[in-house]
């Protein structure tokens, strides 16, 4: 074989290699290699394309994020419509539903059905020619969509290439239906980083999918954790199929995700007692679901039932309750937060939703407003799903009375009276007051918080006092309080102001990777500031380090750059430093002052701990040179199991990894 043939025959089989393995781990959630093994792959494959650009070809794996934003998107004709489904809220309108079909069918044997869980996020169509992903849009007006082709191909549990199983024949085209969402604790973890850059934040999981799927630049969307479940078909050449069922069992020995969460049913009453089913596991899900879908499964008789205008005869979605109330504005205020960011909040007459009393909610900024034509005195649609922040929908234009009053965000800074500026790239107004009382409050809780600092002891109620009192007029002034200045305060015994001086005298060993994240510099979350200090190694490399060094550091992007060094230009904060300095805080990186520790050993976990969070747990392993992997391999030193673990125990003792017990765990670890 000639030296280019290998070369084709090798990156054909790690594109097959990393696709299987990409199945493994986005689709069944079970991988067979280890992070490491996996991404010696794609390096490989990496490494044999950019020698060989001639042959990349666009469903190749290393594909999925590319080439340059595009100036607006292109549309899609859905071959088929995709059609939405008409509402049902009770049980007898599902028994309707039923009584429906069998007359259209002119029958009276009972119809099996298939209840699916309804997820609340973004329809899609991914189009598949033999069994090549060639397009993917949205839903649009059900006739014609969105070109989002280079977006969704950043979703991993999107298949680039259907699985040749060689039981079941790949179509010469098949078009699936399905709904692109994010993961509450992916939700949960995109607004923290947010948060922490000064962003503004995503109202609820469907808002972040929409608006991820939406970018111009596929290489924002790929930074977003989307994932997906599809659920149908449009037009399919090559392949007949006879049930709902069947289709969704293809689809997963294609390699196409499948929500697990469906139930066959013989009759419409199975359905029903499904439906509670259903809605018992929402709270458990991590997505969100908004109700279920109940399909005719025979695909006969989805056609001869036909649709009715826009939704399809054979199918209905049961919504579950509504977690949206409606309540009225009492007024709006703006707070300040630590990156200067003022932020209108909404103060609302108590009204319960979804099991919460809820008085406020935020609205983001003047824009979002403006758009929503928010007033104070509004009657207002208020929603919040799960622990999502509560968000105003819509205004109930027809119970205005005419005495509403708009707002609009002052030019003042209403904590410390400085100037406000927003600048034309963004769309929040900031303080420019560095001593302003809010941002300080902010910085210092941010200073102290747990995935931070760690003071244990300093809170909120302590930091305001603190700022009040004219106790801190900086972060660094932590480090200089004594019981005398603590014991002062309201509701300090001298006691608790002697575990809080011994608790920030702990915080100084915490380690340069922490302070980094603790200094609040917009842009830069808790992962950022790891990746820079093992890239720089040093607070003096950091404050000299310009843009260009910066966005050389691996995931540092010019943003993110930017904010850094002018971070550092302004003389407060080099003061800020030096006084650390002088406090004596650690500017060593943990990770390598502890690097003895555990020195590169793997680390699994399963099951529930008690003394600590997954969170905790992952800090100490790596603040020790430890690493964490979510699967078991050969290369895992250690399976730590707490209370109730699942499948990796059983694979640890199939491949001789060493169990320990949380008890172990902390022996091990103590130290830290």
């Amino acid at each position: 074989m000639k030296k280019g043939e290998a070369v084709e025959v090798r990156i054909a089989e790690l594109r097959k290699s990393i696709n299987y393995h990409n199945y493994r781990y986005h689709v069944l959630d079970n991988p067979e290699i280890s992070d490491v093994a996996y991404d010696q792959l794609m390096r490989e494959l990496e490494e044999l394309e950019n020698k060989y650009p001639e042959l990349v070809v666009s469903d190749s794996p290393t594909q999925r994020v590319g080439k340059a934003p595009l100036k607006e998107f292109e549309t899609v004709r859905h071959t088929l419509p995709m059609l939405s489904l008409s509402n049902c809220f009770k049980q007898e309108e599902v028994r309707e539903f039923d009584q429906r079909i069998k007359r259209f069918l002119k029958i009276t044997c009972d119809v099996g059905y298939v209840a699916e869980a309804k997820l609340d996020g973004v329809a899609v169509e991914l189009v598949y020619e033999k069994g090549k992903y060639v397009v993917g849009s949205t839903r649009g007006d059900g006739t014609i969509g969105e070109d989002v082709t280079r977006n969704l191909k950043t979703i991993h549990s999107i298949p680039l290439q259907l699985m040749d199983t060689k039981i079941i024949k790949i179509p010469d085209r098949l078009e699936v239906r399905g709904e692109a969402y994010m993961g509450k604790k992916e939700f949960k973890l995109l607004n923290r980083k947010r948060e922490d850059s000064g962003e503004t934040l995503f109202a609820n999981p469907r808002n972040a999918a929409a608006g991820s799927l939406r970018q111009l630049d596929p290489r924002i969307t790929a930074k977003r954790p989307l994932d997906i479940f599809c659920h149908g078909i449009g037009e399919v050449l090559g392949i007949k199929f006879e049930t709902h069922l069947d289709i969704l069992h293809t689809f997963s020995q294609l390699g196409l995700k499948v929500n697990p969460v469906r139930y066959m049913c013989k009759n419409i009453e199975e359905v029903i007692d499904r439906l509670s089913e259903i809605e018992e596991k929402r709270k458990e899900l991590d997505y969100e679901i908004d109700g279920a879908v109940i399909k005719v499964n025979n695909l006969e008789l989805q056609k001869r039932l036909g649709t009715i205008s826009r939704s399809p005869r054979w199918a209905m979605a049961y919504k579950f309750e509504a977690q949206q109330e409606v309540t009225k504005i009492k007024d709006i205020i703006v707070q300040v937060g630590r990156t200067g960011a003022l932020t209108p909040v909404a103060i609302m007459e108590p009204v319960k939703v979804g099991g919460v009393e809820v008085t406020r909610a935020t609205l983001h900024n003047q824009d979002e407003i403006d758009k929503k034509d928010i007033r104070i005195g509004d009657t207002v649609i208020v929603q919040r799903a799960g622990d999502v922040i509560p968000e105003i929908v819509k205004v109930i234009e027809s119970r205005r009375t005419g005495e509403e009053k708009r707002f609009v965000t002052p030019d003042k800074c209403p904590v410390c009276g400085s100037d406000v500026i927003k600048s034309r790239d963004e769309v929040v107004t900031r303080c420019l007051g560095l001593a302003c009382p809010a941002r300080l409050k902010e910085a210092i809780k941010h200073f102290a918080s747990k995935r931070a600092l760690d003071i244990e002891g300093l809170g909120d109620k302590l930091a305001i006092q603190l700022v009040d009192k004219g106790l801190l007029k900086d972060v660094s002034d932590i480090f200089f309080l004594t019981v005398g200045d603590l014991a002062g305060l309201d509701r300090m015994a001298e006691k608790s102001a002697h575990n809080i001086v011994t608790a920030i005298e702990k915080s100084k060993d915490a380690g340069l990777e922490r302070l980094v994240y603790a200094l609040g510099i917009r842009h830069v979350g808790e992962h950022n500031a790891r990746v820079i200090v093992d890239s720089l190694g040093s607070m003096e490399k950091l404050i000299k380090a310009d843009e260009d060094y910066l966005t050389g550091v691996r995931e540092i992007g010019p943003e993110v750059a930017r904010s850094i060094v002018q971070f550092f230009k302004q003389e407060v904060n080099i003061k800020t430093i030096n006084r650390l300095k002088k406090a004596g805080v650690c500017f060593i990186p943990k990770r390598v002052k502890n690097k003895k520790n555990l020195g590169d050993m793997i680390f699994v976990f399963t099951g529930e701990l008690e003394k600590y969070t997954r969170e905790e747990a992952k800090r100490i392993v790596e603040n020790q040179g430890g690493k964490i992997s979510s699967s078991i391999s050969s290369k895992t030193q250690f399976l730590v199991a707490g209370d109730s673990p699942g499948s990796k125990l059983k694979k640890a003792k199939e491949l001789g990894v060493k169990i320990i017990s949380e008890k172990e765990f902390y022996d091990l670890v103590k130290s830290e």
